[in-house]
This record gives C-alpha cells, sequence and structure tokens, in this order.
C-alpha cells in the first residue's frame, strides 16, 4: 500500500543492521511473503533516509563472506519510526471505524 514504505523499512532496520538484501528478505518473512520490496524501491528510500539522518551506513562481510553496505537506524530514525507507527495505527483505526459501521 502507498505510503507504508518508511515503515516497513525502518521496521526492519530497528531489529538490527542489515544490508539491502537482508532488509528485503526480513521484509518478506516478517509479511508472510505479503510485501515484496524491489531494488528500485529500496535504494532510493535508504539513499533518502541516509540525508534525512535516519539510517547510517557502513561497509561490512556477510556471513556468505561478501561485503555488503549495511543500514543502521539512528536516534533520529527511531523517533520517525515512532511517528510513522502512530500515523499507521490512527489511520487503520479511522478505517476499521468505517468498516464497522452499521
Amino acid at each position: 500500500m502507498q505510503g507504508t514504505l518508511d515503515l516497513l523499512l525502518l521496521k526492519a532496520l530497528s531489529l538490527e543492521p542489515m544490508h539491502g538484501w537482508g532488509i528485503t528478505t526480513r521484509i518478506q518473512q516478517l509479511s508472510r511473503d505479503s510485501f515484496q520490496i524491489g531494488q528500485g524501491s529500496l535504494y532510493p528510500a535508504l539513499h533518502r533516509y541516509e540525508k534525512r539522518g535516519w539510517v547510517t551506513s557502513y561497509w561490512r562481510t556477510t556471513q556468505n563472506n561478501r561485503i555488503a553496505r549495511y543500514y543502521d537506524l539512528t536516534a533520529a530514525g527511531r523517533r520517525v519510526l515512532g511517528e510513522e507507527i502512530a500515523r499507521w495505527r490512527s489511520y487503520t483505526g479511522a478505517v476499521d471505524l468505517v468498516i464497522d459501521a452499521r
């Protein structure tokens, strides 16, 4: 759904620092395959977050012995995540009120 990308990516990064493929895999697993984020959406978002100070990045060796760029959520990113969660819950709560109307 439109407007959920920031929430999903920031939430995944709140669990642990990850590289791009790890982020998309984690979201796919947690959503039971409901969400699949392509590279065309993922990397522009991560670069935008880095410019905004929501994430930092660094190069590290993966478990498969490859070098990958890892992303880590900053304190500002955690604050934004909290705001996104609150906004999402408010939105879904309002939708529930309409759905449950009799």
